[in-house]
């Protein structure tokens, strides 16, 4: 296995993928469902985060489980999506940004795979930017605009935040907000996966927008943007070294 794709909200499956089928990897930390396949000869995986039905929330999802199967099926290549209000401005409802710092606010989650040892990750890249600079290329290949770099804070979930603490966020340095980056991110870098994941900006967020905000609307420009999320993803595979 080359690469393993972990979709985020509205992304729960690969049709792309030829000679698909669906496989079970169990492990010490549960059961994962992945759909294999092939794009150009390279064997791809494909695991929804959120289950084929987006039936598992945030803080529910079994990020030890998806990461260590990951590992096990050999792959090195994780390129994962997340779909995030934003917080800046300049960040607008419909684009992509490559994430490359994260900010951590959850509260009742397993971190790590070191449970019974003492192991210090180094993180001051957590995203990989052998794989981060492959997706840019993919971008201007298919001339789509990406933002470069930006810093997604975590939140527990699965409410939205405050505009108090949107504030508080945007303070520290956020640009966007999610709820499913941490772990998977630090479990991915724990295990030495070359880790990167494309935010697809969906709304801004509470207190920046004036109105309220409903998952109908994140589901909304989530569709509206998922064929280009999509060639992205392929055309970053297709030309991965």
């Amino acid at each position: 296995m080359d690469i393993i794709v972990i979709g985020g909200s509205g992304l729960y499956d690969m049709e792309e993928l030829m000679e698909k089928q669906e496989i079970t990897v169990e492990n010490e930390y549960g059961t994962v469902h992945v759909v294999i396949g092939k794009i150009d000869n390279k064997e791809v995986g494909f695991i929804a985060r959120h289950g084929k039905k987006h039936s598992v929330p945030p803080s529910m999802v079994n990020y030890r489980a998806n990461i260590k199967a990951v590992e096990g099926l050999g792959a090195r290549y994780v390129i994962a999506t997340s779909a995030v209000g934003s917080l800046n401005e300049k960040m607008k409802p419909g684009d992509f940004v490559l994430l490359d710092q994260f900010i951590d606010f959850t509260k009742n989650r397993i971190y790590t795979f070191f449970e019974d040892e003492v192991r210090h990750t180094d993180v001051t890249e957590p995203y990989c930017p052998k794989l981060r600079a492959t997706i840019l290329k993919a971008g201007e290949n298919l001339n789509l605009k990406i933002h470069p770099e930006g810093t997604y804070v975590c939140t527990e979930g699965p409410r939205y935040e405050t505009p108090a603490e949107i504030r508080a966020f945007k303070m520290l340095g956020a640009d966007v907000v999610g709820m499913t980056q941490v772990p998977e991110v630090v479990l991915a870098n724990e295990i030495g996966l070359c880790y990167a994941s494309i935010a697809i900006i969906t709304n801004y967020a509470a207190g920046i927008s004036k109105e309220k905000l409903t998952h109908e609307e994140v589901m909304d420009v989530m569709n509206r943007r998922l064929p280009e999320l999509k060639k992205l993803i392929i055309e970053t595979i297709r030309v991965l070294d």
